[in-house]
């Protein structure tokens, strides 16, 4: 792009005076501050940055010495490796924020070893791309003065340290703890939540309830001691050792729903075999958004087509379980994420601009919605028109799986609830979604269960209004 081109800054990246994000020409860019100069030569001259590329912990990036912003505070402009997808830690499983906490201790080691530190330990700088947790804020990294002490360590341990320790303690997947603490779990709320035997745990006593002690107190420059980087290193050290102690291990109602259907009489296999052969058929189609993924058993389907796939379930345990077999697999295409669609993730921040809505980040080629309708339309009352909204709002193409009331599926649902679902019937269905969509193809995959692939109609809303 040519310099003084319109840009449209990244409304979350304000607050660093090192620089910021923007996007020109439909390409994302950062802008490097003169008043970074110092440290980002240091950053590259030092090896650090190669050193982390190298090992694919960090974004890679180009230079332009192109002002593209016409800013006179410019010294450098880069170009960062585009991510296919931004997601924020209330979406990652409890294993993708502890993955995300170890790469981040870990950078801030070598870090160290280079004469630098990190500035920011927020969970914000870290996102899942190309199969593994990668550092995304290049200007993250200040030049070490020993006598300091780690100036994010209280930002890392309310971040990654608090949840964590929290989930571990109670064996349940909180993760929407950080959608109400979008800057991590305050340690004075973590101090009262955590049990008293988490006390005994020398490593948690001190970076949580010791640390909540202080928190919010002021202590006079004066009265600290100089951290050397033997000092820090320990406690990167120590964070690293409880962080790896975590552990959540109680499995969801959902995490093994695929091992039980595959008892159901040939029902996966056929529901395989009609979704490869439209999936081969399918065009223009580059993404996707699988609702209701589950463990992502259907989501391998579009990926094996070469389609980047985000996999997305309300089942932190299911998602978790994909998270590790994908990040097993170093898997390119699939993006894990936890998402309730009767209340997906909404725009947050300052303006709700910093962080956006599920809807401003999801525009796929097509959307896969196997055996969910009924847990949005019985399972939370939602009516079809709002469903066939919010599947307009994720992507265009669909393919939609209806299980009709005799399933016995359903028949346990409404054995748990008043019947108040004379609206659901496959006619009504067809009715509905018939205003928004044509269908493209139907097939049977079982008595009760019915496969659609369907295209909006021209002219169809792009985001939910009904």
């Amino acid at each position: 792009m040519k310099p003084g081109a319109p840009f449209d800054r990244n409304a979350a990246s304000y607050k660093d005076p090192a620089g910021f994000v923007f996007q020109q020409g439909g390409t994302v860019y950062r802008q490097v501050h003169t008043s970074y100069q110092q440290h980002y030569e240091l950053f590259t001259s030092s090896g650090l940055y190669e050193k982390l590329t190298s090992k694919a912990q960090l974004l890679a990036h180009n230079e332009t010495h192109d002002n593209l912003t016409g800013d006179e505070a410019w010294f450098l402009t880069l170009i960062p490796e585009p991510l296919r997808f931004i997601a924020y830690p209330y979406e990652w499983s409890f294993d993708m924020l502890k993955d995300a906490a170890l790469l981040t201790l870990e950078i801030a080691e070598t870090a160290l070893q280079h004469g630098m530190v990190l500035k920011d330990a927020t969970a914000f700088n870290v996102q899942w791309h190309k199969g593994k947790m990668v550092f995304i804020d290049t200007l993250s990294f200040e030049q070490r003065r020993e006598e300091e002490p780690w100036i994010a360590y209280r930002q890392f341990c309310e971040s990654f340290i608090a949840p964590l320790a929290l989930m571990h303690y109670t064996q349940l997947p909180l993760q929407p703890l950080l959608l109400a603490y979008p800057e991590g779990v305050p340690l004075r709320y973590a101090h009262q939540m955590l049990p008293w035997r988490s006390r005994w745990n020398m490593h948690l006593y001190l970076h949580v309830h010791l640390n909540a002690k202080y928190a919010g107190k002021p202590i006079s420059k004066s009265k600290l001691k100089p951290f050397s980087n033997q000092k820090l290193s320990h406690i990167f050290r120590s964070l690293t050792e409880l962080v790896q102690s975590f552990s959540l291990t109680y499995e969801g109602t959902w995490a093994n729903y695929y091992g039980e259907a595959e008892r159901r009489d040939g029902y996966l296999d056929r529901k395989r075999v009609v979704l490869g052969e439209w999936i081969e058929k399918l065009d223009g189609v580059a993404t996707a958004i699988d609702t209701g993924a589950n463990d992502g058993t259907f989501s391998a389907l579009l990926q094996r087509r070469g389609i980047y796939t985000i996999s997305a379930d309300s089942d932190h345990f299911a998602v978790n379980k994909l998270y590790l077999a994908a990040k097993e697999k170093g898997s390119t295409l699939v993006h894990p994420l936890i998402i309730d669609f009767a209340a997906p993730s909404p725009a947050r921040g300052l303006n709700l601009t910093e962080h956006r809505s599920l809807f401003d980040r999801v525009k796929a080629d097509l959307v896969l919605s196997l055996a969910f309708i009924h847990h949005l339309a019985i399972g939370k009352n939602i009516p079809f028109e709002k469903i066939a909204a919010l599947f307009l709002g994720l992507g265009r193409q669909l393919i939609v799986e209806f299980i009709s009331r005799e399933d016995e599926k359903i028949v346990y649902m409404l054995q748990q609830k008043t019947d108040i679902y004379s609206w659901y019937s496959k006619d009504n269905f067809q009715s509905v979604f018939g205003r928004y969509y044509t269908t493209v193809a139907v097939q049977d995959l079982s008595v009760t269960r019915t496969l659609y692939l369907m295209k909006p109609h021209e002219g169809a809303p792009a985001t939910p209004t009904t």
